[in-house]
């Protein structure tokens, strides 16, 4: 799938005034420091789409973007999001979760997860509430450029270790760098494909 055009709607508090019967919807969240934005800019090739900060934490809202006037990009605020108040991450997290328990134009959540580290319970935790919640996702691993091959298929091998130990069927996953544009063909297709079966 080619990325012909990638417009910014708005940004919307919670769920509940997020508009209703519009185009499917592909969620990407993570860790607050993850590279989410720099994933979400590489993939639709639009530099300045999403806001790159070097604080993390900065997305608080659910920010809507109309890629190829067919589907919406829905980037949602990071989780474990240690700078911020007690109060604050309590809203974030009914911010997130809320989105995630009610909206029914969700076609699909990436998940993403830094390949550079060890598997994190914050990260796994996550993961197992999207189950919980019967939420279809996958997992994008990020900054993969950033080490080299043999620690990041060990990294991988972990992460999905981990996951063995309370999934029967493993989600999928892809690897990914904003740098490199690493993965970006892999997702875009994968976006198209389920488009397809929408018959959209």
């Amino acid at each position: 799938m080619e990325i012909n055009s990638a417009d910014f709607i708005a940004s919307y508090p919670k769920e509940s005034a997020c508009p209703r019967g519009g185009p499917p919807e592909f969620a990407f969240i993570g860790r607050s420091n993850v590279g989410k934005s720099s994933l979400i800019n590489m993939l639709t090739a639009r530099k300045g789409l999403a806001k790159v900060s070097g604080t993390p934490g900065k997305t608080r809202l659910l920010n809507f973007f109309l890629i190829n006037k067919m589907w919406h990009l829905v980037d949602l605020p990071g989780y474990g999001y240690a700078r911020v108040s007690k109060g604050d991450r309590k809203g974030l997290g009914n911010l997130i979760n809320g989105y995630f328990a009610r909206r029914e134009e969700l076609s699909c959540a990436f998940v993403l997860i830094d390949s550079n580290i060890s598997p994190t319970k914050i990260d796994l935790d996550f993961i197992n509430s999207l189950g919980e919640m019967q939420v279809p996702f996958v997992i994008a691993f990020t900054k993969a450029d950033r080490i080299g091959k043999p620690q990041l298929e060990e990294n991988i091998a972990a992460f999905m270790g981990k996951l063995s130990q309370s999934w029967e069927t493993l989600p999928n996953y892809f690897i990914t760098s904003a740098e490199r544009r690493t993965g970006r063909e892999e997702i875009l297709e994968f976006i198209g494909k389920t488009l397809r079966t929408m018959k959209l």
